[in-house]
């Protein structure tokens, strides 16, 4: 670890509570003072013995000693160095003033700035107005307004606190996080950054932003690969979809990923998306919203809610084509209306806004008023309206229609 000290400016000084003396060094050219492997508190006051200054007198040493006494080392032009064992850096930082107590091995540093390294790269530029600095050869901490840039995309961190931990391959920087990139925008509580894995993970009231798609993630942990582009989000978690600044659809599930190249977002367990127009609702257990294509598919059994209609659609996978306003469904379909009316078919096409359904295969329509049962091969109609026409196959050209009759009144 190293010190670079200017003392051609200034003269370093010790200033003590209740205590007036100073002790100071004579003006000597700036030197280079390096001590490895000892407490941060030992190489500074080492480094200012090294640098030409006096010994302190033992009634200097006496009042040192004094547990209710702290020590402040001023220091100009100081730089902060350290390398790992086979001597390739691991930080480096520059301040044009710091002052250190001896103490707390603290020190508070103005405008510093530096570098964060891993295996010989510089993978983090800092920076801050004012920041208190502590390390202990192992980590790297600064309190402040930081400012974290990785020069190799662009992504800056804005935060209060920084902790590099080069063995660990780990940058945190937390505290009122603010992140910035072309591609997204997120605050949260806390960033973790994986540098080698090109991985970011942010936690405590995450909400992130992308401009294409132009959408709002809410969550409380959401993990960015920022190489392969991808959002992944392993708790209760919301996307809004915004169209002009407008709301236009809104997904929900206890996880979801998103493909910020293909603009594919798959929600999963409990996923819902509900759109603005048409207002309906999807629900599974896994949807794929293409916000690219505007469409939205599932493999897994859908139910589709239409508010409008009150209609509600069930069925064992389902596909919607979002600005053509079309429901695709097939296999065990189930049509329900407000009233109860039911139609059942192997596949349905819903045409949502001419409120219109087209159904296929097997079909068995029942009402309750009045109560009327009809079979075919295919129906069209309004469910809503109970205006639905049964037609037989091809083969048989049948439709089979049951009335059943009300009872006239009460048995005994």
């Amino acid at each position: 670890m190293k010190y670079q000290l200017n003392q051609s400016k200034k003269g370093e000084e010790t200033e003590r509570r209740g205590n007036s003396k100073n002790f100071s060094h004579s003006s000597t050219p700036p030197l280079l003072c390096s001590f490895v492997l000892l407490p941060v508190t030992f190489f500074l006051v080492m480094g200012l013995a090294a640098c030409g200054g006096k010994s302190p007198t033992n009634s200097q040493s006496n009042d040192a000693s004094s547990s209710s006494e702290e020590s402040n080392l001023t220091f100009f032009d100081v730089t902060l160095e350290q390398a790992d064992e086979v001597g390739r850096p691991l930080w480096k930082v520059q301040a044009k003033k710091a002052t250190y107590t001896q103490e707390k091995q603290i020190g508070q540093a103005e405008n510093p700035y530096g570098e964060l390294y891993q295996d010989g790269k510089a993978v983090y530029q800092i920076k801050a107005e004012q920041a208190e600095i502590k390390q202990d050869g192992k980590q790297l901490f600064l309190k402040g307004k930081i400012l974290a840039t990785d020069p190799s995309n662009g992504i800056v961190l804005q935060g209060n606190e920084l902790e590099w931990r080069p063995q660990e391959d780990l940058l945190i920087v937390r505290n009122q996080l603010n992140g910035t990139h072309k591609q997204l925008q997120a605050v949260a509580q806390e960033a973790r950054v994986k540098t080698r894995e090109q991985r970011m993970e942010f936690s405590g009231g995450v909400v992130a932003k992308s401009a294409d798609p132009q959408m709002q993630i809410r969550t409380e942990h959401l993990i960015w690969q920022i190489k392969e582009e991808k959002l992944i989000g392993d708790r209760p978690v919301q996307i809004d979809r915004y169209n002009n600044n407008q709301i236009t659809d809104r997904g929900k599930g206890d996880a979801a990923e998103v493909n910020l190249k293909t603009k594919i977002a798959i929600i999963k367990q409990n996923a819902q998306l509900d759109l603005v127009d048409p207002p309906t609702q999807i629900a599974s257990n896994s949807i794929t919203w293409n916000m690219n294509s505007e469409t939205v598919a599932t493999n897994a059994p859908v139910r589709v809610f239409q508010r409008a209609e009150n209609v509600t659609v069930t069925a064992n996978r389902g596909e919607m084509k979002i600005p053509q306003k079309v429901v695709y469904l097939t296999g065990n379909v189930n049509a329900i209306g407000q009233r109860q009316q039911t139609l059942k078919s192997n596949q349905l096409t819903w045409y949502l806004d001419k409120k219109l359904l087209e159904a296929q295969g097997n079909i068995v329509y029942r009402q309750i008023d009045p109560p009327l049962n009809f079979t075919g091969e295919t129906a069209v109609g309004n469910l809503q309206t109970e205006n639905i026409v049964v037609k037989g196959g091809k083969s048989s050209g049948r439709v089979v229609t049951e009335i059943i009759p009300q009872e006239s009144g009460l048995r005994n």
